[in-house]
């Protein structure tokens, strides 16, 4: 009896080491299970000391909390490098890091922090450094992120509130309705680049083009790339920054009439079909990415732009590209009469 009841007690004690070890493993499994995905954010700035602290707060207050910057400087000669250095030793070990950008424009800024081989996350946001998130952008981003597979090129992208230089609400950016798609995308960029949030599949096709694509803008790239190689683009219609609008802006909203003013007489002079030369140029490095569809797209495009009026507007028009609004619709039948398309 005495030796069954020992056996009985020792079977109990096991029983419960055995549970109270599965037990302590718990939380720490389910812990893992609610880690949030990483986002590195691509900060670009050059003599940003006015607006950059602005910035750098409302990263603080991201609902969306696991998240690395890196900025890539491209020579301030102001302030800017000063406040991030504060800011490095503020925030923990690998929150911020600091590299020296080429120095040859912002979007050559912008796409050599994207290829930049020490930056490794789940997801990519591209930020300006005179913004103003809002809490949720990051988390509304990769809400929808996490919805499409990992081996899916996608975009995330919203519209914006503008307001001046004291954060006074001027409007809001324009409502896109008519569908994102390759078509679109050889026209216009759905939106500012600064609140573009791109998977890792995305990013491998950013880098396999290159940092030294002769393209205008990188939003505008970035929905080329994503669009003609079969990925996914989700535009949000819920503004998720304050888009500062000052004198020092490299490139403005075209909300205003003399917004769209100076683009018509920048359409005029060639620069639109300048940069159509370049996208093109950029696209194929590509080609064997886009789709079959968007290949031929893209090839009927580039030549159509060099054919006679008639042939040219026929063939323009059998592509089926389009911009997101009359007025800009009316702006490119213009562009391909003139050609400056």
């Amino acid at each position: 009896m005495r030796s069954n009841t020992k056996n009985v007690l020792c079977c109990f004690v096991l029983c419960s080491v055995v549970k109270g070890k599965a037990a302590l493993k718990e939380p720490s499994i389910g812990f893992m299970e609610t880690v949030q995905p990483k986002v590195a954010i691509l900060l670009c700035t050059y003599n940003g000391e006015r607006y950059l602290h602005d910035q750098l707060a409302s990263f603080q207050t991201q609902a969306h909390a696991n998240w690395t910057l890196w900025v890539s400087d491209d020579g301030s000669n102001d302030s800017t490098l000063a406040l991030l250095e504060a800011y490095k030793q503020k925030w923990p070990s690998g929150k911020l890091s600091i590299v020296r950008g080429p120095a040859k424009g912002f979007a050559a800024n912008f796409l050599s922090l994207t290829c930049n081989p020490e930056i490794s996350a789940d997801y990519y946001a591209y930020s300006d450094q005179d913004d103003i998130w809002v809490t949720d952008k990051l988390e509304r981003a990769v809400q929808w992120l996490q919805t499409v597979p990992p081996d899916v090129p996608a975009l995330y992208c919203s519209r914006t509130r503008l307001v001046d230089e004291q954060r006074n609400e001027i409007c809001l950016s324009t409502l896109f309705t008519k569908p994102s798609s390759f078509r679109n995308a050889l026209m216009q960029s759905i939106a500012g680049a600064n609140t573009m949030v791109f998977n890792h599949a995305a990013r491998l096709l950013l880098c396999e083009a290159g940092a030294d694509v002769p393209i205008r803008s990188h939003d505008w790239w970035a929905y080329l790339v994503v669009t003609g190689c079969g990925g996914k683009v989700y535009y949000d219609t819920e503004p998720s920054l304050d888009y500062r609008q000052h004198t020092s802006n490299l490139v403005g909203t075209n909300a205003t009439w003399q917004a769209r003013l100076k683009r018509i007489r920048m359409l005029m002079q060639g620069d639109f079909r300048s940069w159509n030369d370049g996208n093109i140029a950029a696209l194929r490095r590509l080609q064997s990415k886009l789709t079959l569809e968007n290949c031929e797209i893209l090839e009927r495009f580039a030549k159509a732009r060099d054919m006679g009026l008639i042939l040219r507007l026929f063939n323009l028009k059998r592509c089926g590209i389009y911009r997101q609004t009359f007025l800009g619709n009316l702006g490119l039948f213009i562009a391909a009469f003139f050609k400056k398309i």
